[in-house]
């Protein structure tokens, strides 16, 4: 456990002593909310507390598949964010679709791994309140890494009851939560602690997972305004079993649960302080966070450097300061129902060093690029809601996006003796978007929706200035800072007789440019223009007041839309998400619940000559609860599928293998075997 690690657990039950006894709380409902009148398109929607409960989860992280059509996965140690899959993208660790906690951004620009890097472990599933996420960029609050959608977790103000949980499990897995909280008078407060350890079920390292997550939050209500603080603070430290080549294992030089480097892994920190005003008009937060990475990687082994091996080291060390303010005021124009909101956001990321080593067993050998980093940015919107009758209102979006940045070499020459200073420089860009939505209400019980709107993607700055390739030396061009998507969607939303809450969403979505730092290289790599189109259909049915039925499907096509692979398939999109479910939740205190996801093979290769197997797990959850008590048992991977999380298509080499040669290989991560899990929480 980190050395802090019993003080703040001191600070945490010293806290939590005083607190007063709770009051009745306010029950924060997710999919049985009725959003028609609310929503702008039918791909939106809200998850409450009561979805996260109920869902077998493996990782933190696996809460943003509660997001239809959203798939979450690893294909290294579980300290490490996780991969993410949705509408065609492989988003790898995020870009392209924005999340936010307590409206402070998650993903990292200008990163040591990959543009727009979202780690969620720093966040503790109980002490979320809400998801709020809309696939599609048609709203004034979607800017940077929006393309694809954005989701917005909300801690809460006041946990449902106070509580202390202890998980056990195979594999060496604890994990101990503890949420307090108390309101008195015009203030209230919430209190929050994960530890966490876990080995993993490899069988050539132990994981070594030693995490911890603490959360404190005050709120206090002056008039009709609510002032809010809150505290976060973060710590983690890994081992990875990482990706392995199809041959080693069909070989019989590792099993599927083995590593062909097994000293790679890393180490991660945030802490973070947030404060907020809010009222009927206004909502408004300022923040500041501190966040720092190291992480050890090696996925070709043995391929550039046949002596040492190509492990390398990614780092990256920041400050994060920003904001957001935002002022809705409701109006009447000519008879029509009008409604304004003025916002503004801003952000700039002072980045102390984002590198790349070259390193054997964690001991550097050489730097391959070292820089620090200044980025800025503000953003002005101004969304228009019209109610021009009873059933048929428009919204209308306008937002200007200002990006600078200042990237200067930490290094004069790097291992290869390529200049460093080559690829130091500044600039600035900006970007305006424009988005609209039409939404007809058929009766109180369906709705339709047309919408269209621009967004964007930034790339990293390293590949803004980026005039030499660290590797090699040659000249290379640099990236666009902005790039722009554009998107279109046709809905139908309905909630028949508060039974059955269902939507249908026809989508396109255009991208200029996949442009992405390549943080494993050093470089950055520029693809062609891209375009995706599909399918989603969702449906929550509610039996009775015990069970319900979930399903949720999403159809994508995703190709190139220029250059030699015009009108393949991208590598990495998925053709066809399924998940479905039933839970249930008795009176009489058992509640359970039954899982599956499914996910198709894809394209690994440019040609779509290479493709993956298809992915299927069913997990299961079972307990029983009373007001003082609860138990429950999860079951993950149920039928102990060996199916991967993930699969590349790329040239390795192993340390038994010819010099000089290079095997294209299909590399995957398997999933982890069936696992049991005991959960016992006391109530207070």
């Amino acid at each position: 456990m980190p050395t802090f690690a019993p003080r703040i657990l001191a600070l945490f039950v010293a806290g939590t002593a005083v607190f007063a006894q709770a009051e009745e709380i306010i029950h924060v409902q997710g999919r049985s909310i009725n959003l028609i009148g609310d929503a702008v398109s039918a791909s939106e929607g809200v998850v409450g507390q009561q979805e996260i409960q109920i869902r077998p989860r493996l990782r933190t992280g696996e809460v943003l598949e509660l997001i239809p059509g959203m798939i979450v996965t690893q294909h290294s140690g579980t300290g490490k964010a996780n991969q993410y899959f949705l509408r065609g993208f492989n988003l790898d660790h995020g870009t392209d679709f924005a999340t936010y906690v307590d409206n402070m951004p998650v993903n990292m620009r200008s990163h040591g791994h990959g543009q727009g890097y979202t780690d969620l472990n720093f966040v503790i599933p109980e002490a979320i309140e809400q998801i709020r996420y809309d696939k599609g960029a048609y709203r004034a609050q979607s800017g940077d890494f929006s393309a694809a959608g954005r989701a917005d977790l909300r801690t809460a103000w006041r946990p449902e009851h106070n509580q202390v949980s202890l998980t056990l499990g195979e594999d060496d897995y604890g994990r101990l939560v503890a949420l307090a909280g108390t309101q008195s008078g015009e203030t209230s407060h919430i209190g929050a602690l994960e530890v966490n350890r876990y080995q993993g079920p490899w069988s050539d390292i132990d994981e070594d997972l030693d995490k911890i997550n603490a959360l404190y939050k005050l709120r206090h209500r002056v008039g009709d305004t609510e002032w809010g603080l809150g505290l976060m603070a973060y710590d983690n430290s890994w081992n990875s079993a990482d990706q392995i080549p199809r041959r080693a294992v069909t070989s019989g030089l590792i099993d599927e649960y083995g590593s062909i480097d097994t000293t790679v892994g890393g180490n991660s920190s945030r802490y973070s302080l947030n404060l907020s005003v809010e009222n009927a008009e206004h909502e408004a937060n300022v923040y500041a966070i501190r966040y720092d990475m190291q992480l050890w990687s090696n996925f070709t082994y043995f391929l550039d450097d046949e002596t040492n091996g190509d492990q390398f080291e990614q780092v990256d060390e920041r400050w994060i300061y920003g904001g957001h303010y935002e002022w809705t005021r409701p109006v009447e124009f000519m008879g029509i129902a009008t409604e304004n909101t003025l916002g503004s956001t801003f952000r700039y990321d002072d980045i102390a060093e984002v590198g790349l080593y070259s390193t054997q067993d964690r001991q550097r050998l050489g730097v391959t690029r070292s820089d620090s980093v200044e980025e800025g940015s503000i953003a002005l919107f101004w969304q228009n809601e019209q109610h021009w009758s009873e059933t048929l209102r428009s919204t209308l979006v306008l937002r200007y996006d200002y990006y600078t940045f200042d990237v200067a070499a930490r290094v004069d020459e790097n291992r290869n003796g390529v200049d460093m200073n080559a690829n130091a420089g500044n600039g600035d860009e900006g970007l305006t978007s424009v988005r609209a939505n039409i939404v007809k209400a058929f009766s109180d019980e369906w709705e339709g929706y047309a919408s269209w709107g621009q967004s964007f993607h930034s790339n990293d700055a390293r590949g803004v200035t980026t005039t030499l390739d660290p590797a090699s030396g040659d000249a290379v061009d640099p990236v666009t800072p902005l790039v722009r998507s554009e998107g279109y969607e046709l809905g139908l939303r309905g909630f028949p007789g508060q039974k059955l809450n269902t939507s249908v969403a026809l989508w396109y979505l255009s991208l200029d440019s996949e442009l992405l730092f390549v943080g494993d290289a050093g470089t950055t790599e520029a693809s062609d223009a891209s375009e995706r189109y599909g399918l989603e259909l969702t449906a929550y049915y509610f039996i009775n007041d015990v069970f319900t039925l979930d399903a949720e499907y999403a159809w994508t096509n995703s190709e190139w839309a220029g250059g030699d692979y015009e009108g393949q398939a991208i590598p990495g999109s998925i053709e066809h998400v399924l998940q479905a479910g039933v839970s249930a939740k008795w009176q009489s205190g058992w509640q359970g619940s039954l899982r599956a996801r499914y996910f198709s093979d894809r394209p690994l290769d440019e040609d779509n000559t290479i493709y993956s197997d298809s992915s299927t797990i069913i997990n299961a959850m079972l307990g029983y609860h009373t007001t003082r008590w609860g138990v429950d048992l999860e079951v993950l991977n149920l039928l102990d599928s060996s199916d991967h999380d993930i699969d590349y298509y790329y040239a390795s080499r192993l340390a038994n293998e010819a010099p000089g040669s290079a095997t294209d290989d299909i590399h995957y991560h398997v999933f982890e075997p069936q696992t049991l899990r005991l959960t016992g929480s006391l109530n207070f």
